[in-house]
């Protein structure tokens, strides 16, 4: 628990056993989170059976490999189900590492934020952590597109390191969004439709061959689907379009 709010900590596992339970021990080292959702995506490694020895986790399997996006959806469905208040994404590749978690959560318990991002662009971390040059400059130019149609002011759109309070995964229409990796960006974008203000802390990552990563050609689409969400966002605002994810009148937050 974190100032009466409970803490339920998202990891949308594939093929990570070789960092899970690392990132499992830093996770609850942190001292602050009460349930963790682990969703394993058809894994062909022993990330299922290692998620089933490790206490407070929650487990779900899906039977066949879904995506990223349908894994997230799974994860987050499941965390509202066991009343968290807070709800931060956490990468099983220790790519990211636990130890922002209090600080993220902290954010959103004291009301100041309902959505908290782990920069890896804050602070020159993204090279430094080896992150390729190709997906940085990726990284930089997309964000560049993003933040001009969607009208934000994010240094990034694309960490997966994310905290959420339970009333803004309440109100995302998550059924209408992609079950691969554009589902990152279309959320973002939701966020901002709802009138929420994103809040961004500098978080160091590295970059391993345990680490996920997403190669040159699924990033191509990636980059395509989320210039089109942004896009979609930009012709919705502007009444041009009707979206399921974008709808009108905008109803944001109180």
């Amino acid at each position: 628990m974190l100032k009466d709010k409970r803490v339920v900590v998202v990891m949308p596992a594939y093929n990570a056993a070789e960092t899970l339970l690392r990132t499992y021990e830093e996770v609850m080292a942190q001292g602050i989170v009460d349930s963790v959702v682990i969703t394993d995506d058809a894994s062909r490694d022993r990330t299922t059976e290692i998620a089933r020895g490790l206490a407070k986790v929650k487990l779900h399997v899906h039977e066949r490999n879904l995506g990223y996006g349908a894994n997230q959806k799974t994860c987050y469905r499941a965390a509202l189900d066991d009343g968290a208040d807070i709800v931060v994404m956490v990468h099983p590749d220790y790519q990211y590492t636990p130890k922002l978690l209090p600080a993220m959560a902290d954010m959103i318990a004291s009301g100041l934020y309902a959505c908290v991002l782990g920069s890896r662009i804050l602070g020159g971390q993204a090279l430094k952590g080896g992150m390729p040059c190709w997906k940085y400059l990726g990284n930089r130019l997309l964000t560049f597109v993003q933040n001009l149609l969607i009208g934000a002011k994010l240094s990034e759109y694309h960490t997966g390191y994310r905290a959420f309070a339970r009333e803004v995964l309440e109100r995302l229409p998550l059924d209408h969004n992609a079950d691969g990796f554009v589902f990152d960006g279309q959320v973002l974008a939701e966020v901002v439709w709802l009138g929420y203000t994103i809040a961004e802390i500098s978080c160091p990552t590295q970059y391993f061959p345990e680490a996920s990563s997403i190669d040159f050609r699924n990033s191509l689409a990636y980059g395509t689907g989320c210039v089109l969400t942004a896009l979609e966002f930009r012709l919705a605002r502007m009444g041009l379009l009707k979206s399921a994810r974008f709808p009108m009148p905008r109803r944001e937050h109180a």
